[in-house]
């Protein structure tokens, strides 16, 4: 196959066999983005009419009791930027934390440092290293490139357990469509998907993962259905740019920045600048450099094409991440790898709920376009 590369953006056909080409050699991704643009992202003048609707709802669910929203906080610049907008929008949150051991020590610095500056209360979430090492280990093993499914589905649970154990309606996601809205189908999926985890543990792995936190699709519409936590992006509703962003969590409480994106998780930063390219041949960059070029222009595609002929990270970087994460996960340096040259699969080789997930985020993105679901 012949290599081809969007004009509008910097997807190509390497590693994805969803992308598709019109006759002015524009992917499909870029079309889809442009239209779901509209309906994630509010213009200006509305987007800040329902955020101010939006609070208003947030301070009145939450009278009379401790906090009335959730926000999660990684050290990363999205989730820090939320944190500090809710605290400016004179919201009350408790912040959320998974330790799940990769924690590099500079995203321990801006984490404290955030919380100190803001005098936000924070709930750690630590999970059991043996349960979870073992986990992501049976994930490197199943070969698919979605290997951080475990991290992001306990996550996502962490956050409605703690919303009901607190009363609170209103998760605030860090989760932008600007930023994040273009990553093809077959680079990651099933995050909602307990049964594709539990599946894959049941085949590779030793341990119970039964006492993690998890979301069945029970749980899950239980939370929103009967309690009705609703879960939503709060930075689709303003002006979001990356480096503005940065700038001021930067000024105001004294942030210090990683070299990549989602780079304040040791293991996320070596899965996606070594094992994602040199395995899977996948780049998430481009995917978050294309999003950068459409939405907000913080990015030409003539830089963008220049960043990806860098490397994602230093060749002595990604050496000392090597050592660790072996070190680290208990393995040997041959069964690492033996993982690396094994096939690829992907959650489709595995039993799973992947296709009632897809359903389901149909459904969402119609109510969304109705207007009848926050963003």
């Amino acid at each position: 196959m012949a290599y081809q590369i969007c004009s509008k953006t910097v997807m190509d056909n390497i590693a994805d066999p969803d992308i598709r080409f019109d006759a002015d050699g524009v992917c499909n991704y870029y079309h889809a983005f442009t239209q779901k643009l509209k309906i994630r992202v509010p213009e200006p003048e509305p987007a800040k009419q329902q955020l101010d609707k939006l609070v208003a709802a947030i301070k009145k669910a939450g009278k009379g009791k401790q906090y009335d929203c959730i926000i999660g906080v990684s050290g990363g610049v999205d989730s820090t930027y939320v944190a500090w907008l809710v605290n400016e929008l004179g919201l009350r949150p408790l912040a959320v934390h998974l330790d799940n051991g990769w924690n590099s020590e500079l995203a321990v610095k801006n984490i404290e440092r955030l919380l100190q500056h803001l005098q936000i209360d924070l709930y750690t979430e630590v999970l059991d290293w043996e349960t979870f090492r073992d986990l992501q280990w049976s994930f490197l093993q199943a070969s698919t490139p979605d290997a951080e499914i475990p991290t992001d589905h306990i996550i996502f649970a962490t956050m409605y357990k703690v919303a009901a154990r607190f009363g609170v309606q209103y998760i605030l996601s860090g989760m932008n469509f600007r930023s994040e809205g273009m990553l093809p189908p077959s680079w990651a999926r099933g995050h909602l998907d307990w049964k594709y985890i539990r599946s894959v543990q049941q085949q590779f792995g030793s341990k119970s993962i039964r006492r993690l936190p998890h979301l069945t699709v029970a749980r899950f519409l239980y939370y929103n259905l009967v309690l009705r936590i609703k879960n939503v992006g709060i930075l689709n509703y303003v002006p979001f740019r990356k480096d503005e962003a940065m700038a001021i969590i930067q000024e105001k409480l004294g942030y210090r920045p990683y070299e990549g994106k989602h780079h304040e998780s040791i293991y996320t930063r070596f899965f996606q600048s070594y094992i994602l390219p040199k395995k899977f041949g996948i780049d998430k960059r481009k995917a978050h450099l294309s999003c950068l070029i459409m939405s907000t222009g913080e990015v030409s595609r003539e830089q963008a094409m220049g960043i990806l002929q860098q490397p994602p990270q230093s060749e002595l970087q990604s050496h000392r991440d090597r050592l660790f994460v072996i070190k680290k996960l208990g393995i040997t340096e041959a069964q690492f790898d033996a993982m690396m040259a094994a096939p690829v699969k992907s959650i489709l080789d595995y039993p799973n709920h992947y296709r009632l997930e897809q359903l389901f985020r149909q459904k969402l993105n119609v109510l969304r376009a109705k207007g009848w679901l926050p963003n």
